[in-house]
């Protein structure tokens, strides 16, 4: 099996980047649109509601991948940065494993439901609603190939001890940090 090249996943995460967009976009459009026949018109576009919903659902799912691929999900490294290389190591595999647990408990949800989203139909749009919710599929499968290669990386020594703290410090908080120990940021 050839290895996916890094241009082709860089390629891929500035896709989504771009949906992000186009979803954004759509929301501020139908949004403003909608609320200005309303005060003007008194009238309004119908779809305008169900379809800016429905973008903001796929956006926050976007979000969430592109969250994972540049580590800005919250976390907490109090306890694992004050650990040893071992200790930082079976932390990492931990929460991994659980991440990709829950990964994978995300997509046989979303199969279980597939057959319930496809025969229930929007009622404005009247679109079946596993376009909406099919997003579960592509979540689950692409957060867990991330998981799956941090483990990968992690078990057969790739990783710097630097990158087993999954968590990036903010500058503000690295500021406040030296300050509370007497240093000038």
């Amino acid at each position: 099996m050839k290895k996916i090249s890094d241009a082709t996943i860089d390629w891929f995460f500035k896709a989504l980047e771009l949906l992000i967009v186009l979803c954004m976009l759509a929301m501020v459009v139908m949004v403003f649109g909608n609320v200005v026949l309303r005060y003007v018109f008194n009238t309004g576009i119908t779809i305008s509601d169900e379809m800016s919903r429905y973008c903001f659902i796929w956006l926050t799912y976007i979000g969430a991948m592109l969250a994972m691929r540049e580590k800005g999900h919250l976390g907490v490294d109090t306890l694992v940065k004050h650990l040893g290389l071992m200790g930082k190591k079976i932390c990492l595999l931990l929460s991994e494993t659980i991440m990709l647990g829950c990964n994978v408990l995300f997509f046989i949800g979303t199969f279980k439901m597939h057959d319930l989203q496809v025969t229930n139909i929007s009622p404005v749009v009247g679109m079946s609603m596993i376009w909406v919710y099919g997003i579960g599929y592509i979540v689950a499968v692409v957060m867990g190939i991330m998981n799956v290669n941090v483990i990968y990386r992690l078990l057969t020594g790739q990783l710097s001890e630097a990158e087993l703290v999954q968590v990036i410090e903010t500058e503000g908080l690295a500021d406040a940090q030296k300050q509370l120990h007497g240093a000038k940021p």
